[in-house]
């Protein structure tokens, strides 16, 4: 099934650590089983994966809010490489990573749902616009980078290769770990259309290294109703400081889907083929912190099923810019601290209780203008040895806004975001 790239990027990775072995860089090392094209579940194994992936999507924003400033990542991306990692998981440390994730689904069903999933968004835009001229893309591909003679056990490998279609390529991280972190940055920055760079910093990978595993998600495409670039013009964007700023402002007058509530607007715009959509939430003018203090997955919800077409005046800005930071403590605080210590059990990966996650990085990039949206997001989890027509609604996006990019048949939350200085 071809793949195909969204302007939104995800991408995740993660680095294990165990064990000694020599050797250069080597080829491809494939499991016996093949992708399942077909997974075995049902309607209501799909539901609860989206579900519980959805409820940590807002439960990692609300733990990463107060860091302040314009805030994107990909709660999908970052799902991904840990479910992947979670493969490997056994005892208290797969208990604290169920719970923290929301993986609600025993292991023999959370990977086939998610690959059902992925084959879902695998099937997306065919025939619609991308944000450029090369037409819609949405690409999620999984890779695993292993040390050369290092033993990783079968039943591992196959639940990658069989539900992430990750096959096994062999580097040398205790002999060449700097010619090795650059061939993975290579492939992310590849399958991201270089919107991600250097995911993995310098020192990262080391001679404890055994075990990367990478999740990359790309998104482009075009707006259902894209903007006229004539009518753009600027104007003043408040900022939560009460200061203001002069930006870009775009502007249209359409039907979109519309909701509102004590304290919010909210417009949903479609992208070409009506299969994927940006939901915008605008807070009441001086609600925007309470309002961002009860943004969970419920309230989502409900908004998402309120909304109807109506005749929206759209005033939004445009914005650029890129997130990073570190989701390491983050993630022990939300419940899953054995993962990080020398308590953890991945002895699913190897068979011996000897990896443990040293830390874990994400960078996201996200493009919105006239034409549509791109996006894109990186994860490196590092595992180290232990030892209908009338008056239109105004919606102007002149203050802090939050948005989030969806699947709309699924209900999948790719991308979540907010703004608060689009000029920052």
């Amino acid at each position: 099934m071809k793949r195909m790239l969204l302007s939104v990027l995800l991408l995740t990775v993660l680095l294990s650590v165990a064990g000694c072995a020599e050797g250069e860089v080597a080829g491809l090392l494939q499991s016996d089983k093949p992708r399942e094209t077909s997974p075995n579940i049902t309607s209501s194994d799909s539901t609860e994966l989206v579900d519980g992936t959805s409820a940590f999507a807002f439960d990692l924003y609300q733990a990463i809010r107060e860091k302040g400033g314009n805030l994107f990542y990909s709660p999908y991306s970052i799902s991904l490489a840990l479910a992947m990692t979670y493969a490997g998981a056994r005892s208290a440390t797969e208990q604290q990573m169920a719970d923290t994730l929301r993986f609600t689904l025993d292991q023999s069903k959370l990977h086939p749902a998610f690959n059902n999933l992925d084959l879902e968004l695998a099937s997306r835009g065919e025939g619609a616009e991308g944000k450029d001229d090369e037409g819609f893309r949405l690409n999620i591909v999984n890779e695993i980078w292993g040390q050369k003679d290092y033993e990783f056990r079968n039943e591992f490998l196959d639940v990658l290769a069989e539900n992430y279609g990750a096959g096994l390529r062999l580097l040398d991280f205790i002999n060449a770990p700097e010619t090795s972190r650059v061939t993975i940055n290579d492939w992310v920055s590849d399958q991201t259309e270089s919107r991600i760079e250097d995911l993995i910093p310098q020192g990262v990978i080391d001679a404890l290294t055994r075990l990367v595993l990478t999740n990359a998600i790309y998104f482009n495409a075009a707006w259902l109703n894209p903007f006229n670039e004539d009518i753009t013009d600027d104007s003043a964007f408040y900022l939560l400081d009460g200061g203001e700023v002069t930006v870009p402002m775009m502007m249209q007058s359409d039907s979109f889907g519309y909701a509102e509530g004590a304290g919010y607007q909210a417009v949903e715009l479609p992208y070409d083929g009506r299969e994927l959509s940006m939901v915008i939430l605008l807070p009441d003018s001086g609600k925007f912190e309470e309002f961002e203090g009860s943004l969970d997955a419920d309230l989502v919800d409900t908004i998402t099923n309120d909304l109807i077409y109506k005749e929206i005046a759209l005033t939004m800005p445009k914005f650029e810019f890129e997130s990073e930071f570190s989701l390491a403590d983050t993630l022990a605080a939300m419940g899953m601290p054995v993962a990080f210590t020398g308590a953890a059990d991945f002895s699913g990966m190897t068979g011996n209780r000897d990896l443990s996650i040293a830390e874990i990085l994400h960078k996201a990039f996200v493009s919105v203008d006239e034409a549509g949206t791109e996006a894109a997001a990186a994860t490196a989890v590092v595992m180290n040895l232990t030892a209908a027509p009338g008056e239109p609604v105004e919606v102007t996006l002149d203050r802090p806004f939050i948005f989030l990019i969806r699947d709309i048949e699924t209900g999948a939350i790719l991308f979540v975001g907010r703004v608060v200085n689009p000029s920052a």
